[in-house]
């Protein structure tokens, strides 16, 4: 829903998750209604006891409830059409607070709500996505453009997508134009693996934008560029693919402590196919020997998570498939199974071309889940900057 309505230059300012309870839906209304000009509510227009937003409306602007006619009927019939008949609480989904009007679904049974109060606009909408959606889409947009002029000053943004720097840094290297920032404005956002900076202006049009988005793209560029690797939908596996493709190049992939993620990221680009021959997941040392000839002695001599046994990952994956490139990833994910000499967190990865192999060390401790994407995030860039011929640490 905010998505739709910065397309339009609608700004959301304030959103509020409230109970299936009319005592504690009441006063949020209320409150919204003092500080914005447009309330959309999501959900609570169902038939059941529970779904109060309609007697929420009514209450806050003294406007009783009303049925519908033509509703109603849309109502009877969709129930005859099915060999059942419409009961009082089904009937309940036609009824209005007076002087408002039924929004129409087209994919439900719940008509959305609108009505104009004191100046004020309250807007509710079916809450199955599919129904919001598509009323979003057909009925409440267009509604808002037309109350807008027809000539909506919608937000247009860029993300532009960094790795190998952390939040505090990048922002520290650009302080200065956050701190001056207007027109566009420069908002970081930092999760795993990643940091972002979201670029947002509103204008009439996308070409009017672009002049403004291009302008500061390029000062951030000058300033840090280099850890740029992304744009907008550019994730790091649209990246790695990117660039795959641009040399006519393969890769294959050996991953233990990652459990088939980096794969599964690689393929969730369509076309990856062209530069994607196969992975193996190799979680019992056993199968590190038999599958990818990790040798006895390395796995005895320096246990599965070891540089040694990631080097030797990596040759052998990339000798299976006949890869031009080959990843590798052997570690800790924890919240079991580290010791003060490995703890958990600890990973190994490398990486293995005509060159040779490299392997990196990195201890990343948190949750599992966060263990795993952070690695195979940082795996996919070492492949990155490998095939671009980017220097990496050792």
């Amino acid at each position: 829903m905010s998505q739709r309505l910065a397309e339009i230059g609608v700004d959301v300012h304030y959103r509020h998750t409230v109970g299936d309870n009319l005592g504690r839906i009441v006063p949020v209304l209320e409150l919204a209604l003092t500080r914005s000009d447009v309330v959309l509510m999501c959900g609570g227009l169902g038939p059941t006891q529970d779904d109060l937003t309609r007697e929420s409306i009514a209450t806050v602007t003294g406007r009783p409830l009303q049925s519908d006619a033509e509703a109603e009927q849309r109502l009877r019939e969709f129930f005859a059409r099915r060999g059942l008949t419409a009961t009082p609480n089904n009937l309940k989904q036609a009824t209005v607070p007076e002087g408002g009007r039924l929004l129409e679904n087209t994919c439900g049974t719940a008509p959305g709500l609108l009505v104009e109060h004191d100046g004020k606009v309250l807007i509710a909408v079916p809450g199955p996505p599919s129904e919001m959606r598509e009323m979003m889409r057909r009925e409440v947009i267009p509604y808002l453009t037309e109350r807008l002029g027809g000539r909506p000053m919608a937000v247009h943004a860029r993300v532009l997508r960094f790795a190998d720097i952390g939040e505090s840094t990048l922002v520290a290297q650009i302080d200065d134009i956050i701190a001056e920032q207007t027109d566009p404005t420069v908002a970081p956002y930092a999760k795993p693996g990643e940091v972002t900076l979201r670029l947002a202006t509103k204008a009439e049009s996308a070409a009017e934008a672009a002049v403004r988005l291009d302008a500061m793209e390029a000062r951030l560029r000058e300033r840090v560029g280099g850890n740029i690797y992304g744009v907008d939908d550019e994730t790091m596996e649209v990246a790695v693919g990117l660039a795959l493709r641009q040399r006519g190049a393969t890769v294959a992939v050996a991953e233990s402590c990652t459990g088939g993620l980096i794969a599964s990221r690689i393929t969730d680009v369509a076309g990856s196919s062209d530069y994607f021959l196969g992975g193996v997941v190799a979680y019992a040392n056993e199968v590190k020997q038999r599958i990818l000839g990790v040798p006895e002695e390395t796995l005895a001599d320096h246990g599965a998570v070891s540089e040694p046994t990631a080097l030797a990952m990596a040759a052998g994956v990339r000798d299976l498939y006949g890869a031009d490139y080959a990843l590798a990833t052997t570690g800790i994910a924890g919240p079991g199974g580290g010791s003060e000499e490995k703890p958990v967190g600890l990973i190994y990865l490398a990486v293995a071309d005509a060159a040779g192999t490299l392997c990196v060390r990195h201890n990343w401790p948190g949750t599992r889940e966060q263990f795993k994407h952070r690695v195979s995030q940082y795996a996919l860039n070492l492949l990155r900057k490998r095939v671009l011929g980017i220097e990496m640490e050792r």
